[in-house]
């Protein structure tokens, strides 16, 4: 595992699975949990200071990105083989399995994206609001679009494929 910045705070320290990726720059601070094969990548800020942030296995934290948590309401839960793109904010949220948020994307307080959903590159998913699975949802605030095609399921799958692979390049680049 390559190390960026990995910080004990109030006594509680990050737990990251010996096979993450987290790149040098990155910050992950207190309440973090970290899955296995999860890239966490150059300049993210995980910040567990006031509630959890976990990120499931597989998931790839693109570059530039910040999660937080909304203090003393709603922690950030992230599931498994999740892409999230650069420089998105990701506050007090949940992210299911297999979904995807694009580039400069940002999901507020006790928003959802469920299973196998996705919130454009760019769009603002306003606090509370639903993606159900299937969907993609863009613009700011965000609304329904249209229901996602097979063949982006497909997509989406082999990228995150390919974000673990890149990693392993990146560690040994690191070396």
């Amino acid at each position: 595992m390559s190390t960026g910045g990995i910080i004990t705070y109030r006594g509680i320290a990050p737990d990251i699975h010996q096979s993450a990726f987290i790149a040098p720059g990155a910050q992950v601070i207190g309440k973090v949990n970290v899955g296995a094969k999860t890239s966490i990548w150059y300049n993210c800020v995980l910040r567990g200071d006031e509630e959890a942030i976990h990120v499931g296995a597989g998931t790839n934290v693109q570059d530039g990105t910040v999660i937080h948590t909304s203090g003393g309401v709603a922690d950030t839960w992230i599931g498994e083989n999740v892409m999230i793109g650069h420089m998105c904010l990701l506050h007090g949220c949940r992210v299911e399995d297999r979904a995807f948020v694009g580039m400069g994307a940002i999901v507020l307080d006790e928003a959802v994206i469920e299973a196998q959903a996705m919130l454009a590159a760019g769009a603002m998913l306003t606090p509370g609001k639903r993606i159900p699975s299937g969907q993609l949802w863009a613009g700011r605030p965000a609304k329904f679009m249209r229901d996602l095609r097979p063949e982006e399921f497909v997509e989406h799958a082999e990228m995150v494929e390919i974000y673990f692979e890149l990693s392993h390049e990146h560690t040994e680049a690191l070396k």
